[in-house]
């Protein structure tokens, strides 16, 4: 068993795998010091063959790798496709279409909230995956045949594992309930990098509108130079650091020398010239224009008591219907209905609407019960509670 690292070789292979209804495709790659991954071997599978591609081997031309992956009479099978597709979106400006993520099938089935490839493996396949060279150096050359074995195990149990879901899928009838998912992971804008959207990631930390303006300016700044620099967000500067910076907002080297937790003479290099300069187009923004800062909500008073309710329902729910709750609804889409029967979240329309939303809004407006019969809980209509308790008097 080899790398595959020509250009004919790997033109060649994906003309077969052309010829297929779908393909199994993972990737091993490398992110510990870069912002964008570095994809260091691909693996793609059919029902005939499995290869494993050196997709750093000089002078390799990955276009018939990105042909294949466009290509619309071939299904696409990942597992947990996000990273896999942000980098042949990266690479290639376009996403796999047709795709299944067996990850997101594994929870419309019942398998769980982000069922891990061994555990399907083992359940489907009954194989148990070796995986002493999960954390290798993707990236040194020569990989050893232990790595090579270990990465085209990632597409080859991968074929069964999509035959068994989908069949169980179209039994139930729930294939339809992945067009949502499917239909983000293949929305560019899900792998889209904006500087100007990496505040969400720190947005909680704000508690005043200055903070905010102020917390907006230097993570899109640090965004900004770590895509340039191609280093991690961590390199440029620590979110603890980037945190503190906002908060304290000072207006010149010397103050932004006397934050502890700053590097030392970092303040006198360009990193602090234009963080400081973050920091001033922070404070000359208009309050009005900012984003609205949201409080904590949970645990507070009534609305509290109804997320917790919620969650007891939405984990009947799914025991009673074998789904994951992760395709159901969040926590923060249970605050949503608790403060707003027309929420706009995914619980509330579809099949997620005819299964739980529903309830959910009978819950919060008293006219569902739940209960508690032999040690598992159940919901009631609101009708249905005196006969219960008839039951329970009889008994």
């Amino acid at each position: 068993m080899s790398l595959l690292s020509s250009s004919t070789e790997l033109a060649a292979v994906c003309a077969r795998f052309a010829k297929h209804a779908f393909v199994t495709v993972d990737t091993e790659f490398l992110r510990e010091t870069t912002f964008w991954p570095k994809v260091c071997v691909i693996q793609i599978a059919s029902d005939e063959e499995a290869v494993a591609v050196d997709a750093l081997a000089e002078g390799l031309d990955l276009a018939p790798f990105f042909a294949l992956m466009a290509n619309e009479r071939v299904v696409k099978v990942f597992h947990a496709a996000r990273q896999d597709l942000e980098i042949v979106w990266k690479l290639s400006k376009q996403i796999p279409d047709p795709l299944f993520d067996t990850q997101v099938a594994a929870m419309v089935c019942g398998f769980g909230d982000q069922v891990s490839y061994g555990e399907l493996a083992q359940n489907i396949c009954k194989v148990q995956i070796d995986k002493s060279s999960r954390f290798t150096d993707w990236a040194r050359r020569p990989l050893s045949q232990a790595q090579i074995t270990y990465a085209l195990a990632d597409v080859t149990h991968l074929r069964d594992i999509y035959r068994s879901l989908l069949a169980s899928l179209a039994k139930s009838g729930r294939l339809g309930w992945l067009e949502g998912e499917m239909a983000t992971l293949k929305n560019p804008a899900t792998y889209e990098q904006h500087p100007d959207n990496a505040w969400e990631r720190l947005r909680n930390r704000a508690r005043k509108p200055r903070d905010l303006a102020v917390l907006m300016e230097i993570a899109a700044w640090r965004e900004r130079e770590a895509q340039s620099r191609d280093v991690p967000r961590s390199r440029v500067l620590k979110d603890d650091v980037v945190i503190d910076v906002a908060l304290a907002a000072p207006r010149d080297a010397e103050a932004l020398s006397q934050l502890r937790s700053f590097p030392r003479g970092m303040e006198r290099a360009r990193t602090g010239v234009d963080l400081l300069a973050a920091i001033e187009r922070g404070l000359a923004r208009d309050p009005k224009t900012l984003p609205k800062i949201e409080r904590e909500k949970r645990g507070n008073g009534s609305a509290g008591a109804t997320v917790e309710l919620l969650k007891v329902l939405l984990r009947q729910v799914c025991e009673a219907h074998g789904v994951a709750a992760k395709m159901i609804a969040t926590v923060d889409d249970l605050e949503a209905i608790a403060a707003d029967d027309r929420a706009k979240v995914p619980a509330l329309a579809g099949w997620r609407r005819e299964m739980f939303g529903l309830k959910a809004l009978e819950l919060k407006h008293g006219r569902l019960a739940l209960t508690l019969e032999k040690g598992k809980v159940i919901a009631l209509e609101w009708q249905d509670a005196p006969a219960a308790e008839a039951s329970v008097a009889a008994e």
